[in-house]
């Protein structure tokens, strides 16, 4: 079956979908003990970006050796109605101009916009891109403030997994690996917008 180049997939129920996120031990260690991001050490006035897809996370991150601003990998549930808010009040971060009449209307949406959202090759468990596309969500203003204060239901630091995972793909054991990956399903949004 052909995925859409564009389609969100993650981890979710009726009540939460998963986002990940890598951060310092810093951030970490505080998010955990709070059940949520304090400030400081989390940046409330910087844009933070979410991404439901756990293998383009570990791109990104490097499997949580990149460097030690993403060393530890935080698999974070947040409300459905988070995550649909989100959604609805979000631009593309880059002009498409299948979606708007000209960059000064993108530019005016974007700037009253309190979410970005970019569309990046998705990866497979060697992380090579992918012809279909992963979804990344920039929080920033009061979407961050919604984030932290009233969407996350649960984080859990899920470090050690993305460490055994590259362990097996390292040593060729990819059907060991590819098991222990999150079952990402495509996630029927019931918002109405253009992403």
């Amino acid at each position: 079956m052909t995925i859409p180049t564009r389609q969100i997939r993650a981890v979710y129920n009726d009540k939460t979908i998963r986002v990940y996120q890598a951060y310092s031990d810093a951030i970490a260690d505080s998010a955990l003990k709070h059940g949520t991001f304090i400030s400081p050490p989390f940046k409330m006035e910087r844009m933070t970006w979410i991404k439901p897809s756990f293998l383009w996370m570990m791109y990104r991150s490097g499997w949580g050796k990149k460097d030690s601003g993403q060393k530890r990998i935080l698999a974070i549930d947040i409300s459905r109605e988070g995550f649909e808010w989100a959604l609805e009040h979000s631009c593309l971060s880059h002009f498409d101009p299948n979606l708007y009449s000209s960059k000064e209307e993108w530019q005016k949406i974007k700037e009253q916009s309190p979410v970005r959202i970019q569309w990046d090759p998705e990866r497979d468990i060697n992380l090579q891109p992918q012809e279909h596309r992963a979804i990344q969500i920039g929080l920033s203003k009061e979407a961050v403030k919604l984030y932290v204060n009233e969407w996350i239901q649960n984080i859990t630091d899920i470090t050690p997994l993305t460490h055994e995972i590259q362990a097996l793909i390292e040593h060729r054991k990819l059907k060991e690996a590819q098991a222990k990956l999150p079952t990402e399903i495509m996630y029927a949004k019931t918002s109405s917008l253009c992403i």
